[in-house]
């Protein structure tokens, strides 16, 4: 039922439950630029014979960009709502697809030379710009639900939309082995077009905005919102937003936790093809089917995870699962047998997926005065971790040998174990579990 504003007759647009779905089909859309080169990196090898360096950087790029624009497009929603950073980052993303798609066409495979490789870069960069689309959907459905329902939305809009990566790389290599390689990109183009429409209709910012952008003091706005049951405000600038939320020291344990687990995450979802193949020798297809199935689960556990947070507690859980991913990581770094390896890592799926959500339930607890510029902090350092760690992997090959693919595993063990003594620290300050209202 559509809700009004009693003193100016101003009729809100959308819901909760419309501005949820529209957020997280365009972070979905969006998120799929994760997987942007990986399934395709070989071809481009054999085309343009790149060196390993080369391969890295672009495989790497759009996951850089959108990594850091997290940052100032999450802290961006406390100004004007999330519709319009949604939008702009979409469509630089479609703008880098479409590009890569024309290239492909035109060139691909006889003209493509090392030459374009700037330009393949360049399109690799707008194309993950899809990517910062989570710190911004991530203030503006909080800015939608009230405290008590934060971690189950929350869950299902990063849940959801995090199982982009896993299809992705399930279904990208099927269209190329079918219609080719430029064909898959122009699939990818369609996909964002469609989810950009989709978003543009349902993505509404929150009555506060809406006030806002019909005229309203910000006074009045807030009044006139809080009338309508939004619980959560912003700051007066994006600035103030990043600034005040860096001043909170729970914003940097957030950011280590998040380092850990969704950092973690990316990183394996880029690594794991090359541990399978490597280190036991399966077949392509085994590795992409493994590597998926680990996305994926990690992915969807943050919708469980999240409702658990709602009624436990967010400290708790993400102590639980902390727990869960040192055992998981321990476990898959003795691993000498693909079965026990993976049956580890699914076990490492679980504690990182129920970990993420954790930490987002925590965000407008511990950062309630600046819920974007922390989601940008926590979302855009936090996402770095898959930067840093696959080095970290493959040096333990390096200094190992064939053992070091699986005693590098012992990095995220660290992790978890500093992510769980930073959790104890925050016990002298913890709040009692919030319990969900029984319906």
């Amino acid at each position: 039922m559509a809700q009004s504003d009693p003193a100016s007759g101003f009729a809100f647009r959308g819901s909760p439950r419309d501005a949820l779905f529209g957020a997280t089909v365009g972070f979905f859309i969006g998120f799929g630029a994760v997987s942007l080169f990986g399934p395709t990196a070989h071809r481009f090898i054999e085309v343009m014979q790149l060196s390993p360096f080369q391969v890295g950087l672009l495989v790497s790029i759009p996951l850089l960009t959108g990594s850091l624009l997290r940052i100032p497009f999450g802290a961006w929603v406390d100004s004007t709502g999330g519709k319009q950073p949604f939008l702009v980052l979409l469509v630089l993303s479609l703008i880098g697809i479409a590009g890569l798609w024309y290239m492909l066409l035109t060139l691909y495979p006889e003209h493509l030379t090392q030459k374009h490789y700037p330009l393949l870069l360049l399109f690799g960069a707008l194309g993950g710009c899809g990517i910062a689309t989570f710190s911004v959907g991530i203030g503006q459905v909080s800015y939608w639900y009230p405290r008590s329902q934060q971690g189950s939305a929350l869950a299902i809009y990063a849940g959801l939309g995090n199982t982009s990566p896993g299809l992705v790389t399930l279904i990208l290599p099927l269209i190329i082995a079918f219609a080719g390689l430029w064909a898959a990109y122009m699939v990818s183009v369609g996909i964002v077009i469609a989810g950009l429409i989709l978003y543009a209709i349902l993505g509404h910012n929150a009555w506060y905005f809406q006030l806002r952008r019909h005229g309203r003091a910000p006074a009045d706005a807030r009044g006139a919102a809080e009338q309508a049951g939004q619980e959560v405000f912003p700051q007066k600038s994006a600035l103030h937003a990043l600034w005040e939320a860096a001043k909170i020291w729970r914003t940097w344990i957030l950011v280590i936790l998040y380092f850990t687990t969704f950092g973690g995450f990316l990183a394996l979802t880029a690594w794991l093809p090359n541990y399978w193949q490597s280190y036991f020798g399966v077949s392509n297809w085994t590795a992409v089917i493994m590597t998926a199935s680990f996305s994926l689960l990690s992915s969807v556990i943050r919708v469980p995870g999240g409702s658990l947070s709602d009624r436990m507690g967010g400290e708790r859980v993400a102590g639980i699962s902390l727990l869960i991913l040192l055992a998981g990581a321990l476990l898959v770094s003795f691993s000498d047998t693909p079965v026990l390896a993976g049956f580890a890592m699914l076990i490492v799926a679980v504690g990182m997926g129920v970990n993420n959500a954790a930490v987002f339930r925590l965000v407008p607890d511990y950062v309630p005065e600046a819920v974007g510029g922390a989601a940008g902090w926590v979302g855009g350092l936090g996402a770095l971790g898959g930067f840093a760690v696959p080095p970290l992997l493959g040096q333990a090959v390096e200094w190992m040998g064939p053992v070091g693919y699986a005693r590098g595993y012992l990095v995220y063990a660290a992790l978890a174990a500093l992510s769980l003594v930073l959790i104890w620290l925050t016990a002298p300050h913890r709040e009692a579990p919030r319990v969900a209202p029984v319906s």
